[in-house]
């Protein structure tokens, strides 16, 4: 479909995030299918996204009942990790029970929000997903791609983890992150 259609069709922010998100998605799956070949098989932190250092950026999302909320209510309280998820992403779901173990290990001191995409995703699809299987992390839906576009996402399975200055101290994606360093790192700064 040509740029002019999709714009008309889903209005032209909503069309310039389905067409980062689609050719990010296709750039980091190949990063992530060569990166184990390249350094003996292990997964690190990806190059692109928000800049590490950088203070995290507040974006208006909402919960899945549909009322907002504003990112900057987590920020600068204590250290955060934001995942961009999506009902479809097997990376995800390939990540989860990291988070779960995170979550488990940190959950007192760490805020834990997953970001739903509005890509291939209505509230709707995710509110009856998280009722299905239910996840321990505070769920918000990014409908108008505020967050996706001040975090620069690149794909979903992207996290972000920000210490309690409100500053990023790590980004990645994949669906193996060794989470636990980057909350630590978080922890201590």
């Amino acid at each position: 479909m040509c740029q002019t259609n999709l714009d008309g069709i889903l209005g032209t922010r909503t069309a310039k995030v389905v067409r980062r998100f689609a050719i990010f998605s296709v750039l980091a799956s190949a990063a992530i299918m060569a990166r184990p070949l390249l350094h003996g098989g292990a997964l690190f932190s990806q190059e692109s996204g928000i800049e590490v250092g950088k203070m995290a950026p507040p974006a208006l999302l909402q919960t899945l009942d549909g009322k907002p909320k504003d990112l900057k209510e987590f920020l600068a309280k204590k250290p955060v990790l934001i995942e961009f998820w999506a009902t479809w992403c097997g990376n995800c779901k390939q990540l989860q029970p990291t988070i779960d173990a995170a979550i488990k290990k940190y959950g007192a001191d760490v805020s834990f929000i997953t970001v739903a995409v509005s890509v291939n995703q209505s509230i709707e699809r995710v509110a009856a997903w998280h009722k299905a299987n239910p996840i321990a992390t505070e769920m918000l839906y990014d409908s108008k791609g505020t967050s996706t576009e001040a975090y620069d996402v690149p794909a979903t399975s992207y996290v972000v983890v920000v210490n309690k200055a409100g500053k990023v101290v790590y980004t990645g994606v994949g669906g193996k992150q060794d989470l636990d360093a980057a909350i630590k790192k978080a922890l201590l700064n």
